[in-house]
């Protein structure tokens, strides 16, 4: 397997500057074309600006005016003032928000084009491996975070803008002593603030291309899963996929302690002007500030300047980083597109991964056979538990071979079962107990049994993708516990149910397990399992193949051609003959059945038990083996099957 070095986007310590360079000219182009929008937007805001100066006057002079003097009448009415003022607020702001829209919407649409655009262009010229999977992540979370951000850093610098500025006229308006008092400590939190803008906006890149990345490996991942299994590569994905769980995670952190340095400048903006207001109060009295001027102060502090720093603070340390980072990686330079999982077995789904194909035949592994260090549910549902005895001869038994063909006791066993056991969990019930089985060399075994007794289990015990919680699995003399994936490959093939073809041509899919094999050898083997008529449709051998236009039954002929072709001494059909006609089946079984080595077949037909040697039934409380006859006998459970199959009783025979 071959891992990339991490891309450029995981590994960029941009602190912001450089995006700010690359998209000003964006901006600005974008911005002069709206100008209109930006007129009226400033119109309606500029009523903001009199909304705060309004607020805190009429506080101040319907203290000194007023209530102080005497008035009371004036003072209600300064207080009136402040009230429509504030009143008047509400079809500002749908003003304001009616005119948001011409920014925010224009933006968001000429986003969703430029990502599409870059998209598209790779795609376009490279064909199907030309696609760039991160603009999932463009056209859906980016572009609304640009769009959120950029509609949220609009309304805040505007508020602040105008208000801030209606408020510091009105500090003036009351007394100049005020501003000199009041101004130092909201610079000093807004410095601070700055200064953790370029950090935060790093970090804020630094966590979207952990995202991507960790978008992608998912991606690549999930499209490869059969050749990830097929080349027992799934571990090491794994670990790839937790590595980039964890920088993401680390990104995340980052970015929360820059978050957490920001709330404390808000702090020391948002409460440092008041309590400065509070120990300046006797120097401003002796300066001749009334009452009603302090009172005004600390309105236009607590109900204006300080409400509008924080939302432009925090829309600045969230909203603008965000846009930012997004902008930049929406419309700024091409990047190379992240692969922090790329491997050889990824590739045989596009239509020009010979290259990879020929990689991946070299493992001679088929398709989901990687080994498993623990066990996971059968196929058939698991919920069906069976205990197998010692009712199977094992080497040196007297019995006699069953089957036709003489069992050679001085060659070492194809499949040897030593006393197995297989329970999925410490206290659940065995779905194999005890059970020893012995197969000849070159011997057809059929398994039978309910749905999720076993049978897959032991199809795949035999494989070497399962690990016994007790006993011995031996294949011609060597135990598979443990045994790499391309030894094992070597010794067997399993072919699944679910039948693996990949896009490629035809002889690449049949020599998928043995690279070196000659024209011929196909052309016998295509004979032998009845594959000329698909062949023939196709346009030959090396006619290309698309899986999804094959039907199920040729998708299954074309890996059991591939188990016919393959080097592989036993031969392991779990159930890989139930999308094919009784004919076919038959013409399939029998052709692998003819084939020097052994095989051993799920069966779901009586057909398919009948042509074997010997019959194993699992039943759930005890194992019977021997002929098709001797287990209609002796097994019960056999004769219902028997008589299921034939759609009425069996009779014994």
């Amino acid at each position: 397997m071959t891992c990339r070095a991490p891309s450029a986007d995981t590994r960029e310590t941009d602190d912001g500057s450089g995006a700010v360079r690359r998209l000003a000219p964006h901006a600005r182009r974008f911005l002069a074309r709206r100008s209109g929008v930006l007129v009226r937007l400033a119109l309606w805001s500029l009523a903001e600006t009199g909304q705060a100066f309004l607020v805190g006057h009429g506080v101040a002079r319907a203290v000194d005016q007023g209530f102080l003097a005497g008035d009371t009448r004036r003072g209600l009415l300064w207080l009136t003032v402040a009230l429509v003022a504030v009143l008047l607020g509400a079809p500002v702001i749908r003003g304001v928000f009616a005119e948001l829209a011409g920014l925010t919407e224009p933006l968001r649409d000429g986003l969703v084009r430029h990502a599409v655009d870059r998209s598209l262009g790779p795609a376009a010229a490279g064909g199907p491996g030309g696609t760039d999977r991160a603009a999932v992540s463009r056209l859906t979370n980016q572009v609304e975070i640009a769009r959120d951000s950029f509609a949220g850093l609009v309304l805040t610098l505007r508020s602040f803008v105008f208000t801030a500025a209606g408020a510091l006229l009105g500090l003036l308006s009351l007394h100049p002593s005020l501003l000199v008092v009041g101004l130092p400590p909201l610079s000093l939190g807004l410095g601070l603030f700055l200064v953790t803008l370029r950090p935060m906006a790093a970090a804020q890149r630094r966590a979207l291309a952990a995202d991507e990345a960790l978008g992608d490996h998912a991606a690549r991942s999930r499209a490869a899963l059969r050749d990830l299994t097929a080349c027992g590569t799934g571990p090491a994905v794994a670990r790839r996929a937790a590595q980039l769980i964890e920088d993401a995670a680390a990104a995340a952190r980052v970015l929360a302690g820059w978050a957490a340095v920001r709330t404390a400048a808000l702090g020391v903006a948002g409460h440092l002007p008041v309590l400065a207001l509070l120990l300046a109060v006797p120097w401003l009295r002796g300066r001749g500030v009334t009452a009603g001027a302090l009172l005004g102060a600390f309105t236009y502090l607590v109900q204006s300047l300080l409400p509008a720093l924080h939302t432009l603070m925090t829309a600045l340390g969230a909203a603008g980083s965000r846009l930012l980072v997004v902008l930049d990686r929406i419309i700024g330079p091409e990047r190379p597109e992240p692969r922090p999982e790329r491997t050889r077995a990824a590739e045989p789904e596009r239509a020009g991964g010979l290259g990879s194909v020929r990689a991946l035949a070299a493992t001679r592994t088929e398709p989901a056979l990687a080994a498993a260090p623990r066990p996971a549910p059968d196929a058939g549902g698991g919920a069906v538990t069976a205990r197998a005895t010692a009712a199977i001869p094992r080497p040196g038994d007297d019995a006699p071979h069953l089957g036709g063909r003489p069992a050679d006791r001085a060659r070492t066993a194809a499949v040897e079962l030593r006393s197995v056991t297989l329970s999925y969990g410490v206290r659940a019930e065995p779905v194999l107990d005890s059970l020893d089985l012995c197969v000849a060399p070159g011997e057809h075994l059929a398994v039978v049994g309910p749905s999720g007794i076993g049978k897959s289990t032991l199809t795949r015990l035999v494989a070497g993708t399962l690990v016994p919680s007790g006993g011995e699995v031996r294949v011609d003399g060597r135990e598979v516990t443990g045994r790499p994936p391309a030894e094992l490959s070597a010794l067997r093939v399993l072919v699944p149910q679910e039948a693996y073809v990949f896009s490629g041509t035809l002889s690449d899919n049949l020599t998928y397990l043995r690279p070196g094999a000659s024209r011929a050898d196909l052309d016998a083997a295509v004979d032998a399992l009845g594959l000329w008529p698909l062949v023939e449709r196709l346009g030959g051998l090396d006619a290309p193949v698309r899986p999804a236009e094959l039907s199920h039954g040729e998708r299954q002929l074309v890996a059991l051609t591939r188990a016919w072709v393959s080097p592989a001494p036993l031969l392991l059909l779990d159930e890989a003959t139930c999308h094919l006609d009784p004919a076919a089946e038959a013409r399939a079984e029998e052709a692998l059945a003819r084939r020097p080595g052994t095989l051993l077949v799920v069966a779901h037909r009586l057909s398919s038990a009948v042509r074997a040697d010997r019959v194993l039934v699992l039943d759930g409380t005890d194992a019977v083996c021997g002929t098709h006859d001797e287990v209609l006998d002796r097994s019960p459970l056999y004769r219902d099957l028997t008589g299921h199959w034939q759609g009425g009783p069996a009779r014994r025979r």
